[in-house]
């Protein structure tokens, strides 16, 4: 017999014990359904988590003041004269401070990596913002920051323009502002809001732009916010707290370099002796999406021990089965093999019964896997997701899953003796 004689009788044999072989599909099925829809799942976190963070600047890092310095190296304070530790205390008290005006302006004309540098400073949490008789709660972020700061903070304007030169240079009183003061104090409506007069403390803003809804955490609402510039917080505001550097890379690939050009720089900029250890921190904003996915990982590993133990007893099922089904078939085997079937044929044919069902199962719990998958894309917002590669290996898995099954028993079958297996009742 050919191959497609092969393949056609293995697959009616297939569809006429059809209660066997839909139990045995449903089990591989199930089996197939939890690890590509898991992985489906997985997927569609992984593009919600590099859609979100790309916007809050996955590819972005700061450069943060920290108060206490480690030193790496050089000798004991006893060892040192009195110039050295004259000089020591010099370098303790620089790397004490904040990170000033000067070092921060010093940092960005300096850092000339393909990669955006902006400029920023706490002002205040708890303020209250007043607009003719409405005000909000005492609870409204004033952060100072420059013409990048949208950009490489992550947000977007939904109206109006960003700050200009001139608006960070000469540190007047504009502002730009986040969904939630737009709802509270203009009733969401953001052309209306451009161009009005806000109070915020004792000063008066003039609103130049509106940003795009960003969301909120349970801590922390991102569109509760009044961004100035930094001038004018400086300026206004009489908190002497430290600036902040932000750097957002043109590519994810040039984080690390970037970050190790920037370290640089900024080492040079506040003046570190080559044994001190940073008074600096770097803050990568990717830190949390790789905390989450390494999370994840965990998850699909979850998920393909959870396929394979139920791969393993559809293995242990679709064997039972394919005995069942060569003791059923005794007669018929040795009816073929008394014509001239030889025994490779017969062998062929168990194989590929075992197979197809093995197949039938991986088509059916793919196609679901994905759906239930792609359920959980949809409550995230993301486009349909389709995990090929996992696909794929589902395929090859269950594959070699019916081989694997089916071998015993397509080898005991081609082995049986035509005279008994006529005889057989």
């Amino acid at each position: 017999m050919t191959l497609q004689d092969i393949l056609s009788l293995s697959w009616r044999t297939v569809r006429s014990n059809r209660l066997r072989t839909g139990i045995t599909v449903s089990i591989i099925a199930f089996g197939i359904m939890a690890l590509i829809g898991i992985i489906t799942a997985i997927e569609a976190m992984n593009q919600s988590l590099y859609e979100n963070f790309s916007i809050l600047g996955a590819n972005s890092f700061s450069l943060r003041y920290r108060e206490r310095n480690i030193r790496i190296g050089g000798p004991p304070r006893s060892d040192l004269t009195r110039q050295q530790r004259g000089a020591r205390r010099q370098r303790s008290s620089t790397m004490d401070r904040f990170i000033t005006y000067d070092e921060a302006r010093l940092f960005k004309e300096r850092y000339n990596f393909p990669a955006t540098v902006s400029i920023s400073k706490f002002a205040s949490g708890n303020a209250t913002i007043f607009f003719n008789e409405q005000k909000t709660n005492p609870n409204v972020r004033v952060i100072g920051g420059d013409e990048s700061y949208l950009l490489n903070s992550g947000y977007q304007l939904q109206v109006g323009r960003d700050f200009n030169q001139v608006d960070i240079e000469s540190g007047r009183n504009v502002v730009v502002i986040g969904s939630d003061l737009v709802t509270k104090l203009f009733r969401g409506k953001h052309e209306y809001a451009v161009g009005k007069m806000i109070r915020i403390g004792s000063g008066k803003y003039r609103i130049i732009g509106t940003m795009q809804p960003r969301g909120a955490s349970s801590f922390l609402s991102l569109d509760n916010i009044a961004i100035l510039t930094y001038n004018n917080v400086r300026r206004v505001f009489s908190n002497a707290g430290s600036y902040n550097i932000t750097i957002k890379a043109e590519d994810f690939k040039q984080m690390d370099a970037a970050i190790g050009e920037a370290t640089g720089i900024f080492r040079s900029v506040r003046k570190l002796h080559f044994k001190d250890a940073d008074n600096f921190y770097v803050d990568r904003s990717d830190t949390l999406v790789e905390t989450l996915k390494n999370t994840l990982r965990y998850v699909r590993w979850a998920a393909i021990i959870i396929g394979v133990i139920t791969l393993l007893g559809a293995a242990i099922g679709l064997t039972n089965i394919m005995l069942v089904a060569v003791s059923e078939r005794t007669r018929e085997i040795g009816l073929s093999k008394s014509i001239g079937a030889p025994a490779s044929s017969i062998r062929t044919q168990f194989l590929w019964e075992s197979i197809l069902i093995s197949l039938l199962g991986a088509t059916f719990g793919i196609v679901l896997g994905i759906a239930v998958g792609n359920l959980f894309s949809m409550y995230l917002k993301t486009g349909f997701v389709v995990p090929w590669l996992w696909v794929l290996i589902g395929v090859v898995i269950c594959f070699l899953t019916g081989l694997s099954a089916g071998l015993y028993p397509a080898i005991k079958a081609s082995k049986l003796d035509p005279i008994t297996a006529l005889r057989y009742e």
